[in-house]
């Protein structure tokens, strides 16, 4: 017997060797997330989840901040006072789970290993158990799962969740067994809770075979299909009791309520400022281009990958003689319900960026997402190929009776293996390297949060994406009360949230150059101490650089559009100045100063002192000083002020911060805050 006749022969403990897989599996996500992903992705969606699992753990529903304008996070919608995502709660049920174990990580690591098991139950049912190893094992093979696995995003946890519905009614039609029924029915119920359209994508070719079991008005098949369906039911009824609860409508989800242009649908889709025209040809040209790149490189082997499960689906065909088992179309139809459904979806279009870059958008570092379920059939019909296959080679093999024809076919068949080995290393090695590298570039911007002990601190930081936490700082996470060893605000309000969380010690996270950690551009971070100046008068004391080159130096002080301007001298030691904030008026003087600087305080604002250095013809920058001030009861109070040396104009207001040690050619800053504090 010759070594392919072997390998076709030998038989294991199917369920040993997928047991034996799924611990594998649970292992290769929990490092690949702890390694990869330390930081999460680029998709700032895992914050919402991790933001409401840990509310969960609290018995919230909803957060109620001290100050909601500053303290809101991503993707939760405001109702009133309170805050709830537009998120289900199941999928942050699930991660919950992980915390209390001791790491969310552990919920993605059961989550990987259950979504491998059950893949082998569900295509042992449909076909058999040789056949569900196989497909076990393509499934790990895919980048698509194993990547999306290892971060707290819901689409793998609801494939499990829907690979449980197809097994267990799948294991019902063959057993009449109607606890099997009604597990069916209640894994796509809360499948149905934690993602409506996905659920309904999925179940819809099951939904179909189970009105096709009714045709002939069995008892015991209408019991076991009604289990199902009442209980599926249950969960569609839970989902809209939860919508009462946080919309006030049943039939209004949360993501509505946040957007209510964001869901399925063709013409104009919205969400906050962003808007597209989405028509049905743009639909259908997204959708080729997700699936083209679903085949070619998300899928177990790629391209060839993909050609093995078509091959395999025409092997199934073959055998049936075009009259295939109803269960094995039931299969096959989740490969077409679900690009169809997508195409009625606009975040297929979101998810590519730029449709003309390939490289463009979450694509290219978590994959088509959206059609996560189709790995099922994939990875199924690809197991039958994959069989077919090696029994083929293997009856040629057999059948040679030329020496040198076998050793020639053994060469054949371990290049191909090389091929294909080499083909999914390379699939795993682009996503991988991509996110690492986005990794690289945050590890640098929390750079200072690892540097520094923050127990009992209260962190301002910028917004780049708009008023919302975690957007983009996912890690920088506030506790469901608002009351843990350190406090996140928006750089807004910012003696409404001194009141709000007193006592505490106070920092101002600041960075320089743009926030594109997923272009591979690095931003040098800055957590700048922040104290609070109470008096009857308070103010700042500066030190300003002047470079060698400055030819010039203007200065204007200013309360929003109130303000006025004088020059200064080029001490070579640098500009010292004094701002002093009284009587309703902030007074900028200085020795270099060709006259000192008086000005009203008309509005409830920052007091602002742009600096401009000129270097002639060579342009120059500006040094801007932003000093908060609030008025008291019995006078002023005073925040350590933000520095920013700005380069471009677009660049300041939050990608401008002075950092010290970052400048060369005499730049610098200084400035202390002060007041006679009561």
């Amino acid at each position: 017997m010759g070594p392919l006749q072997r390998l076709a022969a030998a038989r294991t403990r199917p369920r040993w060797v997928v047991w034996s897989l799924a611990v594998l599996t649970a292992v290769l996500v929990y490092a690949i997330g702890e390694g990869v992903f330390p930081y999460y992705t680029t998709n700032h969606d895992e914050a919402v989840y991790l933001q409401q699992a840990a509310m969960l753990l609290e018995g919230q529903l909803f957060l109620h901040p001290p100050v909601p304008e500053v303290f809101r996070p991503w993707f939760f919608v405001a109702e009133g006072d309170a805050l709830y995502p537009k998120y289900t709660p199941v999928t942050a049920a699930i991660f919950a789970l992980g915390m209390v174990a001791g790491s969310a990580r552990l919920a993605l690591a059961g989550v990987a290993a259950l979504t491998v098991v059950l893949t082998y139950a569900v295509v042992a049912e449909v076909f058999d158990r040789e056949t569900g190893v196989v497909a076990a094992v393509l499934l790990v093979l895919s980048p698509l799962f194993l990547v999306d696995a290892s971060v707290f995003l819901p689409y793998v946890p609801a494939f499990c969740l829907n690979l449980c519905f197809a097994w267990a009614y799948l294991r019902a039609d063959r057993t009449g067994d109607t606890r099997f029924a009604a597990l069916a029915g209640g894994a796509i119920g809360l499948s149905f809770f934690a993602r409506p359209y996905t659920a309904v994508l999925f179940a819809a070719p099951f939904i179909t075979h189970a009105l096709w079991t009714l045709r002939g008005f069995d008892r015991d098949v209408v019991l076991q299909q009604g289990t199902t369906a009442v209980l599926g039911l249950c969960g569609v009824a839970v989902a809209l009791g939860y919508n009462v609860v946080v919309t006030g409508d049943p039939l209004v989800f949360p993501y509505q309520e946040f957007a209510p242009q964001d869901g399925p649908g063709f013409g104009t889709r919205r969400i906050l400022g962003y808007e597209r025209d989405y028509t049905i040809p743009l639909a259908l040209e997204a959708n080729a281009r997700n699936l083209l790149t679903y085949a070619t490189q998300w899928t177990a082997g790629g391209p060839l990958g993909s050609l093995l499960a078509l091959g395999g689906l025409g092997v199934v065909v073959r055998r049936a003689r075009w009259r295939p088992d109803p269960r094995t179309l039931a299969l096959a139809g989740v490969a077409v319900t679900i690009p169809l459904g997508n195409v009625y979806f606009w975040g297929t279009l979101n998810v590519l960026g730029d449709l003309s870059d390939t490289t463009d958008g979450l694509i290219s570092f978590l994959g088509p997402y959206y059609h996560v379920g189709l790995l099922l059939p994939t990875v199924a019909f690809g197991a039958v190929g994959a069989i077919y296959v090696v029994g083929v080679v293997s009856d040629w093999y057999a059948a040679l009776d030329s020496k040198p024809l076998r050793t020639a076919t053994l060469v054949v068949a371990l290049a191909c293996a090389l091929v294909l080995t080499g083909v999914t290393a390379g699939a795993f090695g682009g996503p991988l390297t991509d996110n690492y590298e986005v990794t690289e570039q945050y590890q640098q911007a929390y750079e200072p949060f690892e540097e520094r002990d923050l127990e009992n601190a209260l962190v301002f930081l910028p917004d780049p994406y708009g008023d919302w936490l975690n957007h983009p700082f996912q890690p920088l996470r506030n506790d469901p009360g608002f009351d843990g060893d350190t406090v996140y605000a928006l750089d807004e309000r910012q003696f409404q949230v001194v009141d709000a969380v007193p006592n505490r010690t106070a920092y101002r996270y600041t960075y320089r150059n743009q926030w594109v950690p997923y272009s591979r551009q690095a931003v040098t971070p800055r957590l700048q101490p922040v104290r609070v100046a109470e008096g009857s008068s308070v103010g700042a004391n500066l030190s300003l650089g002047v470079p060698p080159a400055a030819e010039a130096i203007e200065v204007r002080g200013s309360f929003g559009e109130s303000g006025n301007s004088t020059a200064a001298s080029m001490p070579r030691s640098g500009l010292d100045i004094s701002i002093t904030v009284a009587d309703g008026r902030a007074a900028v003087t200085s020795p270099h100063f060709t006259e000192n600087l008086s000005v009203e305080r008309l509005r409830d604002e920052p007091f602002r002192l742009v600096t401009y250095v000129d270097y002639g013809s060579l342009g120059g920058f500006e040094y801007v000083v932003t000093l908060p001030v609030d008025r008291t009861r019995d006078g002023y109070r005073a925040l350590t002020p933000s520095l920013e040396v700005c380069r471009s104009p677009t660049s300041c207001g939050g990608e401008a911060a002075y950092v010290p040690g970052e400048h060369r050619d005499g730049v610098r800053m200084n400035a202390t805050v002060h007041g006679d504090d009561r």
